[in-house]
């Protein structure tokens, strides 16, 4: 990562408004050359002129922006992370799993999982790769109070004996899957690696998602490096704050910005973005299934892959695969139980 002389080899740089930069989250050149000119010049105290100047210099030293061929971006690719549900049939219609590097919106209506998915991802991504985790930490933006420790202790209990053994392995806790103090240890250890905040309002989750790039710098270099950001959910505050037509240009210029933030860690960080999403009954859907998401085109554009939950039998959930760029659309069914997400 650049170290705050680092930046001040840009031009119009010195060291008060590298120390600005920094104190913003933009403590790499890769951070400051996806910017724009003008959110620069808000933070660093610059003029936008000299803010785009910053930003092109930070381009050419981080080595981006530019075209590059078919070839090096499939190489690029391979450094795309698969962060797995632990079921087979689910994981195969993501084509692998959930990926970094891109925006995975999960909607549904009350009751239908939306929650419990961020909750078992949270858990997964700690695990070792050869189990279907990254290794890495989550961050949790809870706007809807929905995280409970209480639920991560039940999934990690829940976890397959072979999986909870690799994991005590890797981390180096003694015991084995039918050992009470090693699975408190465990289940300690991962709840330690899950950063969460509430989010009160848009606006302090929108502040939040920047912090978000702030803790995944700081742990870029970590052990466990962040490699999931969950926001549960990520429309509520939006929804109820901007209400009527009069308010929609204004909430969705504001959701856009949130989302093009939350796309910045994953892309930077090699990070995997989990939003949940409320839905609304469409009154013009004659036929077919009238729910629908809300968020508009704005989200519907910005999510790689959306993903609809629906309820069926008991804990039966129909996931049905609505939009993803390389996959085709499909439908697998999971259980929510007790001890987490589970195959039918």
């Amino acid at each position: 990562m650049s170290t705050t002389a680092d930046l001040e080899n840009l031009p119009g740089v010195g060291p008060a408004t590298a120390e600005k930069l920094k104190e913003n989250g933009y403590d790499s050149f890769q951070s400051i050359a996806v910017a724009s000119p003008a959110e620069l010049s808000n933070k660093a105290d610059v003029g936008e002129s000299s803010a785009g100047d910053i930003i092109n210099a930070a381009r050419e030293a981080a080595d981006i922006g530019g075209f590059e061929t078919g070839a090096d971006v499939l190489t690029r690719r391979e450094e795309i992370g698969k962060l797995q549900f632990i079921i087979d049939e689910l994981d195969e219609l993501l084509g692998g799993g959930v990926e970094t590097q891109s925006i995975t919106e999960v909607y549904g209506e009350f009751g239908a999982g939306k929650s419990q998915v961020t909750h078992q991802l949270s858990v997964n991504v700690q695990l070792p790769q050869e189990h279907g985790g990254l290794e890495g930490r989550a961050i949790f933006i809870d706007s809807e109070d929905t995280f409970r420790p209480e639920r991560i202790d039940e999934m990690v209990r829940g976890l397959p004996d072979e999986v909870i053994e690799a994991t005590l392995e890797a981390r180096e806790i003694e015991g084995g899957a039918d050992d009470e103090d090693a699975l408190e240890a465990l289940v300690e250890d991962m709840l330690d690696k899950i950063h969460v905040a509430k989010a009160f309002n848009s606006n302090h989750q929108i502040l939040l998602a920047e912090k978000a790039q702030e803790i995944a710098a700081e742990y870029e270099d970590d052990e466990f490096p962040v490699r999931l950001l969950c926001v549960d959910s990520l429309t509520a505050h939006f929804r109820a704050e901007y209400v009527g037509r009069g308010e929609l240009a204004n909430r969705q210029q504001k959701l856009n910005k949130h989302l093009h933030d939350l796309d910045r860690v994953g892309n930077l960080y090699n990070t995997a973005v989990i939003v949940t999403n409320q839905v609304q009954s469409n009154p013009d859907a004659f036929f077919g299934d009238p729910t629908k998401p809300i968020g508009g085109n704005i989200l519907g554009h910005k999510s790689t892959f959306r993903l609809y939950l629906k309820k069926s039998k008991q804990d039966k959930r129909i996931v049905k695969l609505v939009d993803a760029p390389n996959l085709p659309d499909g439908e697998a069914v999971m259980r929510v139980q007790g001890a987490g997400l589970k195959p039918e």
